[in-house]
């Protein structure tokens, strides 16, 4: 299978994998290890930061919204310089960022987590127009944030729940109603992790444990299922030049010996479609 390998770096918990439409490039995290990677057609490059950095959304070419354990930054990718954009729980040491995505409406949503995987110590928030503000509270592990063509609902999960909840958003992009249960896991012992949705409304969804990212209808029925060859995979992307390659990265951490590639970086060609990601408008 080593024709699905992306990227062969390991990270120690590879993370939000986000392809760059102008760039025609993958960027990614490697959390625990408090860096950002970035490859293309004409190799790869990282960035090391000071403090854990796991999610990010496009800007323009060369910048990313970066959510780090402390802040939203702007990150200019040549400049090598951040901004800081709005503090995230910048006086709790217990937390850090986790998982995030852009939303329609050029918003970013951002979940946090304990760093020790304490018990609904995190929260998910979305930041817009200048605002970053709460939206649900007592998370453990915030994951499988995005959300549906058209901006008709939004996503997002608990992996310590094994759910993965759907809440119906309105003209600006907040929550407009109670989230409601859209896939249950909990039978199948399946983890979810980080998540996205294709062109057509389906929710592809990496299950940490189980070497694959899934699918499931608008209606939340399972469809197919993407094997990988590392037990651990954390966050699915789609990208490339028409949208049909799905990558997800992996954690080595926690990898035992029979998961020799946990931490690298796949990419699949599929016969499904994905959205492009949306641009962060500060």
């Amino acid at each position: 299978m080593s024709h699905l390998i992306y990227s062969d770096t390991v990270c120690e918990l590879g993370e939000g994998p986000l392809w760059h439409p102008w760039e025609e490039a993958l960027y990614w995290f490697d959390i625990l290890g408090k860096r950002l990677y970035r490859r293309d057609a004409y190799g790869e490059r990282h960035w090391q930061f000071d403090r854990h950095v796991s999610a990010g959304g496009w800007i323009d070419k060369g910048k990313l919204l970066v959510a780090s354990e402390t802040d939203l930054f702007v990150f200019d990718t040549e400049a090598e310089s951040e901004e800081s954009v709005v503090p995230l729980e910048a006086d709790n040491p217990v937390t850090r960022s986790n998982d995030g995505r852009a939303d329609p409406w050029g918003g970013f949503w951002i979940g946090t987590m304990g760093k020790a995987k304490e018990q609904e110590a995190g929260a998910i928030y979305r930041y817009y127009k200048g605002e970053l503000r709460q939206l649900y509270d007592r998370i453990t592990i915030s994951n499988a944030i995005c959300f549906a063509p058209g901006g008709a609902y939004g996503y997002f999960g608990d992996t310590d729940t094994f759910q993965i909840k759907r809440v119906p958003l309105d003209d600006e992009g907040w929550p407009a109603g109670d989230p409601s249960v859209f896939i249950d896991l909990s039978q199948e012992r399946k983890r979810p992790d980080g998540a996205v949705v294709d062109t057509q409304g389906n929710l592809w969804n990496a299950q940490y444990g189980a070497g694959r990212v899934a699918c499931y209808n608008p209606e939340g029925k399972f469809m197919t299922a993407a094997g990988l060859a590392a037990g651990q995979i954390t966050c699915p992307a789609f990208g490339g030049a028409d949208y049909s390659t799905l990558f997800a990265t992996s954690a080595a951490d926690g990898a035992g010996p029979d998961d020799p590639l946990g931490g690298v970086t796949f990419c699949v060609p599929m016969g499904f479609t994905g959205q492009r990601e949306h641009q962060v408008k500060l």
